[in-house]
C-alpha cells in the first residue's frame, strides 16, 4: 500500500490566536516531533489531512512533506471537536526507520470457527498484542483467521504469522481465542 502524502508548512507563530488564524485559512495547526524529542510547529491542509486521518490506522506511516523536506511519520494524536466535526490540532511523530518501535494492536478475527459450526462457542482471551519492528515493517493490522479452530482447540500468540521482521512481545503462550463446547 502506498503511503499517503500530507503537505505541510512551518508556522512561525504559536498560541490560541495564531491557531485560530491558521484554521480560518482552512488549515490545521500541528506539531511534528522527531525521535530526539525536538518539536517543529507546522500547519497542514484540513481536507488533505482529514482524507488521510479517516482512512489509515494509527500504525500506518504517512509521508509528511514540510516545505520540500520529507519525513516518514505517524499521526500520533489529534484534538477533535465532535460538535463541529473537525480536527483542531494534530501531532505527528517523525521516524528514521533505523530504530524499531513498539506498537499495540487490537486483534481482529475473520471467519467462523469450525467448532462454532459444530455447536461450540468462541471465547476471546487476549484483546491486543504488542509488537516491535522498524516502522516501515509494521503490519497495518493484526487479523487472525479462526476458521480451522475446532472445539477444544486454542489459538495462541505463537501461532500468529506476522513475518520475519516483526517481533511479538506479548507472551507466546497467551491464548488469543479458543472454542469451548456447548454446556
Amino acid at each position: 500500500m502506498e503511503q499517503m502524502v500530507i503537505q505541510a508548512k512551518v508556522r512561525a507563530e504559536t498560541g490560541k490566536k495564531a491557531a485560530r488564524l491558521v484554521r480560518a485559512e482552512g488549515r490545521i495547526p500541528a506539531v511534528v516531533y522527531d525521535e530526539a524529542g525536538k518539536s517543529t510547529p507546522i500547519s497542514v491542509d484540513s481536507v488533505e489531512f482529514n482524507k488521510a486521518w479517516r482512512s489509515i490506522t494509527s500504525t500506518q506511516l504517512v509521508t509528511l512533506d514540510v516545505e520540500g523536506k520529507k519525513y516518514d511519520a505517524f499521526i500520533s494524536d489529534t484534538e477533535y471537536n465532535i460538535i463541529k466535526d473537525e480536527v483542531l490540532h494534530a501531532d505527528f511523530f517523525a521516524v528514521s526507520n533505523k530504530k524499531p518501535v513498539v506498537r499495540k494492536y487490537k486483534v481482529q478475527y475473520t471467519g467462523t470457527p469450525a467448532g462454532v459450526l459444530k455447536g461450540g462457542f468462541m471465547v476471546k482471551h487476549v484483546p491486543e498484542v504488542k509488537v516491535k519492528a522498524l516502522p516501515k515493517d509494521l503490519p497495518v493490522r493484526v487479523v487472525i483467521d479462526v476458521s480451522p479452530i475446532n472445539i477444544g482447540d486454542v489459538f495462541r500468540v505463537k501461532d500468529m504469522q506476522l513475518g520475519d521482521k516483526v517481533t511479538v512481545l506479548t507472551n507466546a503462550e497467551d491464548s488469543l481465542v479458543s472454542v469451548a463446547p456447548a454446556r
